[in-house]
């Protein structure tokens, strides 16, 4: 079943000699449960393709569905309860809030919208991330694997429509890098989560069911 279709989405930047198109009448869709890895070199357009999926910019031209919604028909309120909802994000540099322990850090989606925190979900998903024996951990009390698991966790807390994952290795040693792609791979798997993840590294990508490449702003064929 499709989660999320990309019509047609240009991203351009400037006018006259400043125009930068960033991105370049993409198109493609992603099946529930699938595994995506989007890949390309530094500046070649897949970040801003995911912060257009996750409603974070906006694009110039084109349309994302997600559960057959339009997300830029939304009004920026109603946006950015979906996006709170139905998309986890992932960052590469954890976001975490400092003065909150890990399981508070996970939880927030759910405080900020004032939804019931389910304890049970809750435990099985410290479990999952193998940190159980953390969960009243500060930030700064953590190792960064330990920080990026956390903001895994975060993500997950909401069983959004998509989970999306920019760069989540690329502030990790290789081992930590592994561990973190396997746990994605893991809640995939066993949480049917559907993820798309940007990433240079072409041996990360190749855990993921399918490798999307783009260049210039376009996807290559």
């Amino acid at each position: 079943m499709e989660i999320l279709k990309v019509q047609n989405l240009t991203k351009i930047y400037g006018s006259g000699l400043a125009k930068v198109t960033a991105l370049d009448n993409v198109s493609f869709t992603v099946n529930k449960g699938e595994f995506v890895a989007i890949v390309g070199a530094s500046g070649s357009g897949k970040s801003t393709l995911l912060h257009l999926i996750g409603g974070v910019d906006k694009p110039t031209s084109g349309k994302v569905f997600i559960d057959n919604q339009n997300i830029y028909d939304f009004d920026d309120d109603k946006l950015a309860i979906f996006r709170r909802r139905q998309i986890g994000l992932i960052y590469q540099f954890y976001n975490l809030i400092p003065i909150l322990n890990v399981e508070e850090n996970i939880t927030l989606p759910l405080s900020l919208d004032n939804r019931k925190i389910d304890k049970e979900q809750l435990n099985n998903l410290l479990q999952l991330l193998g940190l159980k024996n953390r969960q009243h951990h500060l930030p700064n009390e953590l190792s960064g694997g330990q920080q990026q698991r956390t903001s895994i966790g975060r993500a997950l807390i909401t069983n959004p429509a998509l989970i999306l994952a920019d760069e989540p290795t690329g502030n990790l040693d290789s081992k930590t890098s592994d561990e973190i792609v396997a746990l994605l791979k893991k809640s995939n798997k066993e949480l049917n989560q559907t993820i798309i993840m940007i990433t240079h590294n072409m041996e990360i990508a190749k855990v993921a069911d399918r490798i999307i490449k783009i260049e210039d702003g376009k996807i290559e064929v």
